[in-house]
């Protein structure tokens, strides 16, 4: 007695052609929030929300896109974890996730090892693998470049921030160092006008001529 052959149509743990693994499986954070930022257009919705919050509407409307668009890319914004939502009755704002441009590159930072001697202190160690310029202000030294890079830095030792000078603080034990260049984001600029003494006389002229 023949038999009907029947065809596998795919089962629920079979991904449909074009399909896409679990983005946990595909994406690290780094490589989502690089992913996120490689559109011009997405750029630019970061470069709007550093100077101010702003609601979807007046987004699309500075962009010069629809509302739809503007949506469309700012939630692969906010999967990358770089803008925050913040609700207000029927209103959404989004406002700029600063701290996590910088965290999504701690895993791209170089790691080098090093031996010292019992009491060596933090800037003897940060000079025996980095070119670095001190500047001494009101009597205290502090590290203003490393290998040419310009900035301010703050140092943590074992993930806890330091409140000593790299100079004041001494390695007793082995410890895992991460060294920080302070690097804004964004900047703000202010325009400001100064009225002339001129123009205050026309005016003052102008309304004693109404009186």
């Amino acid at each position: 007695m023949a038999t009907k052959s029947t065809s596998s149509k795919g089962t629920a743990n079979t991904p449909k052609k074009g399909g896409r693994a679990p983005k946990e499986e595909t994406q690290t954070e780094s490589t989502q929030m690089f992913a996120a930022v490689s559109s011009q257009m997405r750029q630019k919705i970061l470069q709007i929300l550093a100077e101010e919050d702003m609601h979807i509407s007046a987004i699309a409307r500075n962009l010069g896109i629809s509302v739809p668009v503007a949506s469309k890319h700012i939630k692969v914004l906010e999967d990358a974890d770089l803008i925050e939502r913040k609700i207000y009755g029927k209103t959404h704002v989004f406002s700029l996730k600063k701290k996590n441009f910088t965290g999504a590159f701690d895993p791209f930072a170089p790691v080098k090892r090093l031996e010292v001697d019992k009491g060596t202190t933090l800037m003897e160690a940060f000079k025996t693998v980095s070119v670095v310029e001190v500047k001494n202000i009101d009597g205290k030294d502090f590290i203003v470049a490393a290998d040419g890079e310009e900035g301010f830095y703050l140092y943590e030792v074992n993930g806890k921030l330091i409140d000593k000078r790299a100079e004041d603080f001494v390695l007793e034990e082995d410890a895992v160092v991460e060294w920080k260049r302070l690097e804004p984001v964004t900047k703000k600029k202010l325009i400001v006008s100064v009225k002339k003494d001129d123009d205050k006389e026309k005016r003052k002229g102008y309304y004693e001529s109404l009186i």
